[in-house]
């Protein structure tokens, strides 16, 4: 397994990194994104006084695909909240998730974001984390790589955008709301040796050292040893959790969002 180049980042005085993943803007309706929607926009206005960056690890969306000209409705105030951040002078990242996986440049040219598509390594201060939204990162999963692969390849992205947007945006929801995350299903974490993101922390500290892993797309926010010197976190969600990270310099921690400040 090839370990992507590390990106170095020198935190500012004073200044944090925040991660977030899995807002799922979209399920199960409209009132209840807005609601979420919300949420987010109030975190996001807390933060903004000591975020050097801040990364979403994927799954901000839970069906989204671009074409030329259409992108999918809502979310416009989360949109609009970014994009006054961006121009403030903090660093957007975002990770395609699984639901959101067809990014295109929209969010490149809108809000100045960076996009990354696989698992990556940055280098803060001297802590090494490793980022990924999570799905696919294991060898084991044969079937959901491959099927992830023919999702990916430009090919199947340009034959699916010949469908008119209405219904390309459609079929997408529909098949989002088929995963077992959207009937509560899946939702408990398994055994180590049976849990591929730990699987796949584990192959990549069997060739070099990390200090974090920090992933999305388990739903289930969980901060966990996984030896003296690496700490695996899963970001939870905000559809139940409204969980996030934050590394200060020296440490990153688990977090919950509290709403009645």
């Amino acid at each position: 397994m090839s370990i992507p180049p590390i990106r170095q980042i020198l935190l500012q005085p004073g200044k944090k990194i925040y991660f977030a993943s899995d807002f799922h803007f979209g399920i199960p309706d409209y009132a209840a994104t807005r609601a979420r929607e919300r949420l987010v926009c109030q975190w996001l206005d807390e933060i903004k006084k000591d975020a050097q960056q801040i990364y979403l690890l994927g799954d901000v969306w839970d069906s989204w695909m671009e074409y030329t000209r259409v992108v999918p409705k809502g979310s416009i105030r989360f949109l609009g909240k970014l994009a006054e951040l961006s121009d403030s002078g903090i660093e957007l990242i975002i990770f395609t998730g699984n639901h959101d996986l067809w990014m295109r440049g929209y969010v490149e040219q809108e809000l100045g974001a960076t996009v990354y598509k696989s698992a990556t390594t940055f280098q803060f201060n001297a802590a090494r984390i490793h980022l990924a939204h999570g799905d696919g990162v294991c060898k084991k999963e044969i079937k959901y790589r491959c099927l992830k692969a023919l999702l990916q390849h430009p090919l199947s992205q340009w034959i699916y955008r010949k469908l008119h947007p209405d219904w390309g945006l459609k079929i997408a929801d529909s098949f989002s709301r088929m995963g077992p995350k959207h009937k509560y299903q899946d939702l408990a974490m398994k055994a180590d040796d049976q849990e591929y993101q730990i699987i796949y922390a584990h192959s990549v500290l069997q060739q070099e050292a990390m200090d974090y892993f920090i992933f999305g797309h388990r739903h289930i926010p969980l901060e966990k040893a996984l030896n003296p010197q690496s700490t695996f976190i899963n970001l939870g969600d905000w559809i139940s959790y409204k969980t996030y990270a934050v590394f200060d310099g020296k440490k990153a921690s688990l977090e919950t969002f509290d709403t009645k400040k």
